[in-house]
């Protein structure tokens, strides 16, 4: 069985460890390899989880094989993933007006919670580890008062705009999202709570 909870201060090195694992993922195919290391460095390394776990106004939730109750079901799911306990991935809240311009613009429901981080292995897609963890992530913006959700994401990554479409989701607008030193092009999802 899948478990969402909610990180905590014990989990920042294993957050980082999923990100390097799933970044790249969500990035796309022209972005180089430097661009994705220069992002993980500065933006999803150890201590930038630490800081975002101490962080009142931010809130992670992880995905992972529970530990006492790997079955056949997800057996495969928790090989892929090493073992039972082993994070399969990974969202995160932030409880507060958009930092950005355009997305502060695009985006109208409030109070928002931005859903700044959806990440995924790859070996569980399509098994519904995602959906049960986008369903926890919006309950728990939902219980902290949020009347609606908003998040940027790639405007070359179709699967991940099916995902949030199918999740409620909207295109509202357009923002710049930096990846190294280069611009990318995002578009700027919401949704009511």
């Amino acid at each position: 069985m899948i478990e969402i909870r909610t990180a905590t201060a014990t989990d920042a090195a294993a957050l980082a460890e999923l990100a390097v694992a799933t970044f790249a993922l969500a990035c796309p195919p022209h972005t180089s390899a430097e661009a994705i290391a220069a992002f993980l460095r500065d933006v999803l390394a150890e201590g930038n989880f630490d800081a975002y776990l101490a962080d009142p106004d931010r809130l992670i939730l992880v995905a992972e094989v529970a530990e006492e109750d790997v079955d056949a079901e997800v057996a495969e799911v928790a090989e892929v993933a090493g073992e039972a306990g082993v994070m399969l991935g990974y969202t995160m809240l932030v409880f507060a007006e958009p930092a950005d311009d355009d997305a502060r613009a695009a985006a109208t429901i409030r109070p928002t919670a931005e859903l700044s981080k959806c990440y995924l292995r790859a070996e569980t897609h399509g098994r519904g580890v995602a959906a049960a963890l986008m369903n926890a992530t919006l309950d728990a913006a939902r219980a902290r008062g949020a009347a609606g959700s908003w998040l940027g994401v790639n405007q070359e990554n179709a699967r991940a705009i099916r995902f949030y479409e199918k999740n409620g989701f909207v295109t509202v607008g357009e923002k710049r999202f930096l990846v190294g030193e280069r611009y990318e092009d995002d578009f700027v999802l919401e949704r009511a709570l």
